[in-house]
Parts: C-alpha cells; structure tokens; sequence
C-alpha cells in the first residue's frame, strides 16, 4: 500500500515531518487570518463603527457556516461514495452532453476538470469510487464532484463578500457630495424671511413635473428609468427630501444630521446584505438544478437581476417624483421652503424594507453569476461545453460588470436617501450611547413590570433620560404636519 507505483500514501505510511510541516502551515494561515479578522474589529469599534462591526461579526457566522458544510462534505464523502445507481440515472438533466465513449463512466466524468492531484485530497475518493464501479454501477457523487463543489462553494461566499463590500464602498464615496450639501444647509440662516412662491417656481417641481394637469403615467416611468443612469439624486432632491424627513420625525430639531443618520442606516444595511441568507441559499440549489444543456439557465441568471436592479432603480426615481406631484397637485402657492410627505404608499407592498431584500437578491445574482463563471475558467477551460459559447460568455461577464456598477453607482445611493420617505424612521436615528441607553432603560422596564411587589426603582441615568427625550420629541413632531405655510 505504501511502495511504488502510482497509489497515493496513507496517512500511516507518510513521514511524520510532512504531516507537521503542512499542518503547522495550515494553523499559522489560519491564526493570522483569525488576527487579522480581530484587529479589524477592534478598530471599527475604537472608530465607532458599531454597524460595520456587526456586519464583520456577520461574516465570522458565514465563515463558520462554510467550515460546518466543508466539514459535512468531507464526513459524508465516503457514505456517498458508497450510494451506487445505474449509469442511466446519470443521462439526465446533464450540464454537458458526454462523448459516446464516456456514456458508460458518467459518474465520475460530469465534474471531471483540470484540478489535477487535489481532485483526490479527500480521504478515501479512490476506493468509494472502485466500490461502486465494483458493482457495475457508479457513485452518485464521485470525490472529484465533491471536492469541487467545496471549491464552487467556497469561492460563491468569498465573492458574494468582496462584491458587496465593493459595491456599498462606491456607494458611499457616491454620496461625498451630499456631505457637502448638509453642510451647506447647517451654515445656512434659519432666520431669513419666508416669502410665498408659487409652487412652480420651486426647482425640485420644475425636474421633477414637467405639466402635473396634464400627467402620463408611461412618460413618467421613462423619465424615471433614464434619470437614474445620470444625477439620480441632484441638490435639490436632497435638500427637499431631508427637509421632509425632519418634518415628519423630528420636527424640533432643524438642524437635525440628515447625512449622518443616513450612513449610519446605510452601514447598517451592509450588515444583512452581506449575509447568505436562507432564501439565497434555496436560490442557489434551484440554479444548481436547473443548469442543464439546452435550456440556457446561464442567460437568465444574467438578465434576471439586471432587470431587476433597472426596476429597481426606476421605482426609486418614480417615488422622488411622485413626491413632487403631490405637493404640486395639493398645493399652488408655498410660503417658506417647500416641504413634501412621506409615505410607505409610495413603495411596493407598502414596504420600504422589500427595496432592500430585492438589491440583497441582485447582489447575490450577480455574484454567483461572476464567481461561477471564475470557477469554471480555473476548473474546465475557457472552451468547455458547460461554459457556453463564447460570445454569450463574454456578454454575461460584461453585463455582470455593469449591473455591479450600477448598483454601486446610481441603485445603492438612490435607495440610501429614499428609503426614509416612509411612514417610520429606523434605530439608527440615535447615537449609539443614546441606543443602548434606550435598550438598557427597556430592559429595566420589563424587569420591573415582572416583579410588581417590588417598590424599589432602578436609577435611570443621563443617557437614557436624553434617549427618553429625543423618543418624546420625535413622536410629537411626527403628529404635526408641513414645515412651513401651505396655502
């Protein structure tokens, strides 16, 4: 078993130094990976990037995730590999149409590639397979299909990961202008006379509603859709959009940090769009299965979230306008700034949060088109049968590229400011001293709605009184309507 000839060594019969050298290797890559991952952490929450910090947290549960199933493909490799069927059971919804003289070996030939000796690292993938061919039958997995659907998985996690982060980075470099723009509006004279204009003169009415008597519909979702390749969010957009949200969450503070809150909501998005979540999982298996020879699933899982990211977009610029057409439809003359209403009308469902659930679904598209198509470069060749003709290979990648730019560019920065033109505002409008002086102040509260014999109250200190407060403050305001005289 361990002399010449071409069969691999067992682990009895090869040299102790080996065995040491190549683990302590693989242990030392591991704790710097897992130092690295440490130190990252402890400056995001030095830097008071608790949202980012959570969403480092969130990829430390994918990374187990990956470890847990690399660890069931590996335990349940030789109990597969003992699964025998009947070679006509392989001719089914097959990826490739095998030559005739493979029809017999399909087991083990639909996942051949070009990985050479690490096709056999698994313990035990020679004789699982000799077990079956034993039989006349073939393995239903064969090692060289598992170990490779470790490496498709593994690169799927790492790219979904890279992708999104890249893609919420450009997104908010995207939005360095706006910093700019609330900066102006801090600096600017709460104090100046408020005069009456008529409702047409307002710039974000005049880009936004061309003739409100005379409206189509049709052109209004045209307009929309090409508005959001070129400045999907101008000056005014934000300007007027802010103002409506401080109006109708927290009308007492004007000079409430609009760009701030928005980011900080952002970050906190990061945290789930990173995420595999069990749907996208689901989605993946259903790719996985349907990716037979003929039906062209390849194209679809291109176009599909592309148009998706484009409706996407398109609704988001639909809203700014809808905005604009109901100050314009309500109203003929403003006194002060103009001020719109926002509403969870305006979205699909009345459910801002399904924006966010339809841009995780693109990401992840998106990023398994890309990591796929890597995959199968490095595994099979540019010219192998499952990755289609070349023509149609080189225009997935490239609308892949583009979606991605897209959603960077114009998608992502879109839904950071539109998505607060709902009924409701989300957690991250507090600091994060005011947050968990909230959560603790909630908690005591429960403790003692627990224990009602109990006379004795637990001191509430500074922050939960200020977190108490801001609450007050907000749910008044949020009752009173408009910033200024509607007339």
């Amino acid at each position: 078993m361990a002399g010449g000839g071409g069969k691999a060594k067992p682990l009895e019969f090869t040299p102790t130094w080996i065995v040491a050298s190549v683990c302590s290797v693989i242990v030392i890559i591991s704790l710097l990976f897992e130092r690295l991952l440490h130190r990252l952490g402890k400056r995001l929450m030095r830097s008071r990037k608790k949202p980012l910090y959570e969403a480092l947290l969130k990829v430390k549960e994918e990374l187990m995730l990956l470890g847990f199933i690399s660890l069931l493909l590996t335990v349940f490799q030789g109990p597969m590999g003992k699964l025998c069927v009947s070679p006509s059971a392989m001719l089914h919804l097959l990826p490739c149409k095998p030559p005739p003289h493979m029809t017999d070996h399909l087991g083990g030939a639909v996942f051949t590639g070009v990985m050479g000796g690490a096709r056999r690292l698994l313990a035990g993938g020679a004789s699982s397979d000799e077990y079956c061919l034993k039989k006349g039958k073939v393995p239903l997995l064969s090692s060289e299909a598992i170990h490779q659907l470790h490496i498709f998985i593994f690169v799927l996690a790492v790219t979904h990961f890279l992708l999104s982060a890249i893609t919420v980075l450009l997104g908010i470099a995207q939005t360095r202008n706006w910093r700019h723009w609330e900066a102006k509006i801090q600096e600017n004279d709460a104090g100046e006379p408020q005069m009456i204009k008529h409702v047409r003169e307002f710039k974000f009415i005049q880009d936004h509603v061309k003739d409100h008597r005379k409206r189509s519909r049709i052109f209004g979702w045209m307009r929309s859709f090409f508005k959001q390749f070129y400045g999907s969010v101008t000056e005014e957009d934000y300007t007027t959009m802010r103002l409506g949200f401080i109006m109708k969450h927290c009308k007492g503070t004007p000079k409430f940090n609009f760009y701030s809150y928005m980011i900080r909501a952002l970050e906190f998005d990061f945290k789930k769009v990173v995420g595999i979540s069990w749907y996208l999982w689901a989605m993946l298996m259903i790719f996985l299965l349907l990716n037979v020879q003929g039906w062209y699933v390849y194209i679809w899982i291109t176009l599909v979230p592309f148009i998706m990211l484009l409706v996407v977009g398109s609704k988001m610029e639909h809203i700014i306008t809808e905005l604009a057409y109901e100050v314009a439809q309500k109203h003929t003359a403003i006194r002060g700034d103009l001020v719109v209403a926002p509403s969870d009308d305006f979205f699909w469902f009345h459910r801002p949060k399904l924006v966010l659930l339809l841009i995780h679904v693109v990401l992840f598209q998106n990023a398994f088109e890309i990591a796929f198509f890597f995959w199968l470069l490095v595994t099979y060749g540019f010219k192998s049968c499952i990755m289609g003709k070349p023509a149609y290979v080189i225009t997935r990648i490239v609308i892949s590229v583009i979606c991605q730019l897209l959603c960077g560019y114009s998608t992502l920065p879109l839904y950071a400011i539109v998505s607060h033109m709902g009924n409701s505002f989300k957690k991250t409008i507090f600091d994060d001293n005011v947050s968990e002086g909230l959560v603790n102040w909630a908690e005591k509260a429960r403790r003692g709605a627990r224990r009602p014999n109990k006379t004795t109250i637990e001191p509430i200190d500074e922050a939960n009184v200020g977190a108490v407060q801001m609450t007050n403050t907000r749910t008044n305001s949020s009752v009173e309507k408009g910033t200024a005289r509607l007339i």
